[in-house]
């Protein structure tokens, strides 16, 4: 095969991520138009050397040219863009799961440049011909795992690329999905043969079909060529045991046979578990429909079926961790009870996903789990040193899991799952993404684990020669089991000469469908479309940016957790805050230790209770009594009344009493401590009227306080302007930092790094949302505001109105500097909310005036946006401020915007670091 121009080549290309090499000096030319396929287990640096071609991930050392270009230059990565397609590792990873298939599909449309008449004739083309046409108003977290790549794929092809790159399209996928996953990629390169795939790929049946293979492991390239060639390099039979042997020696393991399976006489093993007519119903959807079947004391017990066939339910059912509607099961001729802990200890379970706690050593893993089970510390020890062993685990016990092997992962996965002796074992797809050599020596484990200690073992798998291994397996479709079985005797009832055939045969004869190829015109797919020449990958693209406006809207809208905190936390916290945060001291709680019980006392401790800021409480009976009372908060104030009180006063002499004030908050005590010196010229005065004598002979005197704007002194009138400013900064900096951050953590973001979006166009059009939803916001405030709180505007509202603008502006673009700043949601959600609160409360003049702080604290607040908004808010509010005092705030505030945004586009990557 020539590859005089490739469409990719690369020399002596290295990946490093701390301490593990994932491409290790790769040299490699890649032909073009041609489908080529990487080979190898998960961890050999597949992945990796996609994600460089793609452009989404930063290159560390040596070259790489994509379509006749440099990929380190981002002129280039961005001029051939509209020529790339890249469907990332995982289902349905590039899709947006709250849109649906069209909303999808008229998403990526946009992001290419294909106009409105183009756009839908494309998506119709495509839908017809991956049977999702009937589909278009499904969203796409509620389709099958297969219909999901199908999906990711047309989303891929909307725009005729020249290279498509498919990272481990169909792991996880039934053998129907899969074969027409495969058959639709023919007909669309029937269609343009020009186009060039680059596929990563753990299954080597599908590898067969491949023009050109590249065979990998530990970073490097073993080997490459065509599937013959492979296989005659190495006298092979097949691909898997070709790959086998291109291995290093000390990585193929035992070369001598094939995994050998002892016999299982079912007739003689009693019932395990017995299914008999179960059914789960989810709301009006029924997942699992009067499933019927019985599984044998230590047998192997395979479920197989189409993606979202209801396998993950019937196995939850079947062992206690879910709830039948209808239909019984039994576990060891006891009946299932999903909330019996005794029932789930018999049960050991092994997920897909690496569970497990990475930063722990093997030992301390197993270590952790036998506490968790409460298994006595001698026994522990005696069983963890014996599963070691067995699964050859000694040598890694001090190393932390994380960075293990993925063969070495699962073994461990299993020690654990095993580690309290259950008596059945769940498998959900263990070996997915795990080499050939590693499959064998686990099933070498899971065959040892059923013939010699009886343990009945539940897998799924997507692999049909797994499958093959098992005593009997099961085949479920729509919720029902079609058929179950010796899988040879299904081979031989259905006439079929492999078990994926008998599979597809199955599931075709269940839908009544025997051609399984979509309905389209022709058996090739043409290339009518609009080709990638449409897009414009060059310069400002105001159709890319609302591409992504209208997504991110669509989602906001369809989430009922981000409305509501969007809506509901802000009204909540205006009330709470408005109210709860007071400066008021009112219906303070008093309490009288009064000793002489006279007259005089009682006429004293009546200056108090005739007050409106204190409210009388039980007489206090001693010191003791005073003590107790206030330090457990029922009263702030505490009057002591000494012996002969009214006595010493009708004598003359002037007696002492004792004025006790909870001081734990400072600022409350000296208002406090001013009532309470009220309370006491209160009665002085009047003890000098009494007397006949005129109290202005007195050197005591009256002081009346007035306050301006707010006569009455009411926290509320001070309170409730102000609590805005930090709503409208809290809340819209959160939202906005956990959008970005959320796609960076479903996988999303490589949408971005692989399209010709600029980061300009993706910031923005993620922003306008938000600065809707802020602006909503800050109407629902100032109603609140005025009509439940009772505040009245007293001045202009155009200046608030475009100051909350200017606002919304600046708040949401320093949430996306957050969002360049963290990785995960949760980080996302505590860096905002504390960068954005602290900042406010303390700078912004909401607890004192910014003229009063200190030389820097006026600085920080100078250069706070929150401080110019809450200057706004009070001023229009309680000040009655007009245009002539408030359009000095809206310069300054004007100005926040593009310094935040341009920080963020700084700090944003178009590449993954």
């Amino acid at each position: 095969m020539s590859q005089a121009n490739p469409v990719i080549r690369i020399t002596r290309l290295s990946q490093v991520y701390r301490t593990v090499r994932a491409l290790d000096d790769v040299t490699l030319d890649i032909p073009a138009g041609r489908m080529v396929g990487l080979l190898g287990p998960d961890g050999v640096g597949k992945s990796t050397l996609l994600d460089l071609i793609a452009g989404a991930r930063i290159m560390q050392t040596g070259t790489l040219e994509v379509l006749g270009g440099d990929m380190r230059q981002p002129g280039h990565r961005r001029r051939i863009g509209p020529r790339l397609a890249y469907m990332p590792q995982g289902l349905g990873k590039n899709l947006y799961k709250d849109l649906s298939v069209h909303e999808n599909l008229t998403f990526f449309g946009r992001l290419f440049g294909l106009d409105r008449a183009d756009r839908e004739a494309r998506i119709t083309q495509l839908t017809r011909a991956t049977g999702l046409y009937d589909f278009l108003d499904r969203p796409a977290g509620k389709l099958s795992g297969g219909m999901k790549q199908k999906l990711g794929l047309c989303c891929s092809l909307l725009h005729d690329p020249d290279l498509l790159i498919l990272d481990e399209p169909t792991t996880g996928v039934d053998p129907l999905s899969r074969r027409q996953f495969w058959d639709l990629i023919a007909r669309i390169r029937a269609g343009r043969p020009e186009m060039s795939v680059l596929v990563s790929t753990a299954y080597m049946d599908e590898a067969e079909g491949f023009d050109w293979l590249v065979a990998m492991e530990a970073g490097q390239v073993l080997a490459t060529g065509t599937a013959d060639a492979l296989k005659s390099r190495t006298d092979a039979p097949d691909l898997e045991t070709a790959f086998v042997r291109l291995l290093p020696k000390a990585k193929r393991g035992d070369d001598g046979g094939a995994l050998v399976i002892p016999p299982l006489d079912l007739s003689q093993a009693p019932p395990a578990i017995v299914a008999d007519g179960l059914t789960k119903r989810f709301g009006d959807f029924t997942a699992v429909n009067k499933v019927s079947f019985e599984i044998r004391r230590g047998e192997i017990f395979g479920f197989l079926g189409s993606n979202g066939c209801g396998k993950t339910t019937t196995m939850k059912m079947l062992t206690g961790l879910l709830d039948a509607t209808e239909g019984t099961a039994t576990l060891f001729g006891q009946p299932v009870d999903a909330s019996d802990l005794s029932t789930r200890k018999r049960v050991g379970f092994m997920s897909q996903a690496f569970s497990l706690y990475g930063e722990l050593t093997v030992a301390q893993n197993l270590d952790l789990h036998a506490r968790l089970f409460a298994i006595p510390a001698d026994q522990a020890r005696a069983r963890i040193d014996a599963l070691m062993a067995r699964f050859d685990l000694t040598d890694v016990a001090q190393t932390a899991s994380g960075g293990l092997p993925l063969g070495i992962r699962q073994r461990l996965s299993l020690a654990v799952a095993v580690l309290h002796e259950p008596e059945i074992l769940i498998l959900d797809e263990p070996t997915s993404g795990v080499d050939p050599v590693a499959r064998d020596a686990f099933w070498d484990l899971l065959v040892d684990l059923s013939r010699k200690d009886g343990v009945t073992i539940f897998i799924s798998t997507h692999f049909m020669n797994e499958a093959l291994r098992c005593d009997r397996i099961s085949l479920m479709h729509a919720g029902e089991v079609l058929v179950y079985g010796r899988p040879d005797e299904l081979l031989q009832t259905r006439g079929a000469a492999t078990l994926e055939e008998a599979f597809i045969g199955y599931i075709e004869a269940a839908i009544g469908d025997t051609d399984t190829t979509p309905e389209t015109d022709t058996q090739t797919l043409p290339a009518d479309g609009p080709g990638h020449t449409a897009a414009k990958p060059a310069g400002f693209s105001f159709g890319r940016l609302w591409a992504y406006a209208t997504r991110e809207a669509m989602e906001v809208a369809r989430d009922p957790i981000r409305l509501s905190f969007a809506f509901l936390g802000s009204m909540i916290l205006l009330i709470v805050l408005s109210y709860g945060v007071s400066m008021d001291v009112e219906d303070l709680g008093f309490a009288a230790l009064d000793q002489d019980q006279s007259p005089a006392s009682r006429t004293y401790l009546q200056s108090f209770t005739g007050s409106r800021y204190f409210v009388e409480q039980t007489p206090l009976t001693s010191r003791d009594d005073l003590a107790r009372t206030m330090a457990r908060g029922g009263i702030s104030v505490a009057v002591e009344i000494p012996p002969d009180f009214g006595r010493d006063l009708t004598r003359g002499t002037a007696p002492e009493v004792s004025i006790w004030i909870d001081g734990a908050n400072t600022m409350r005590a000296g208002t406090v401590e001013a009532h309470v010196l009220g309370g006491h010229q209160t009665y002085l005065r009047d003890l000098v009227t009494a007397a006949g004598h005129d109290p202005a002979d007195f050197t005591s005197f009256d002081v009346e306080s007035r306050y301006r704007y707010n006569p009455a002194f009411e926290s509320i009138r001070s309170m409730g302007p102000s609590v805005p400013a930090i709503l409208l900064m809290l809340f819209p900096a959160v939202l906005m930092a956990v959008s970005v951050t959320r796609e960076k953590e479903i996988g999303t973001i490589t949408n971005f790094y692989v399209t010709p979006t600029t980061r300009l166009e993706f910031l923005l059009g993620k922003q306008l949302p938000y600065i809707g939803i802020s602006m909503m916001n800050f109407f629902i405030l100032v109603l609140l505001v005025i009509h439940v709180l009772g505040v009245p505007m007293d001045g202009a509202f155009l200046p608030l109105f475009f100051g909350a603008v200017l606002y919304a502006l600046a708040v949401t673009a320093y949430g996306l500097v957050i969002s360049t700043l963290t990785r995960t949601q949760v980080a996302a959600v505590f860096a905002a909310s504390i960068l954005s609160l602290m900042p406010t409360i303390q700078y912004s003049g909401m607890i004192q005036p910014i003229s009063t702080l200190t030389p820097w604290a006026q600085t920080f607040g100078a250069m706070w946006p929150a401080s110019y908004f809450m200057h706004l808010s009070v001023g229009s509010f309680t000040k009655g401020l007009g245009w002539a005092e408030l359009w000095r705030d809206l310069l300054p505030l004007a100005a926040f915007f593009p310094v935040f945004l341009g920080a963020a586009v700084a700090l944003l990557r178009k590449q993954e670091a």
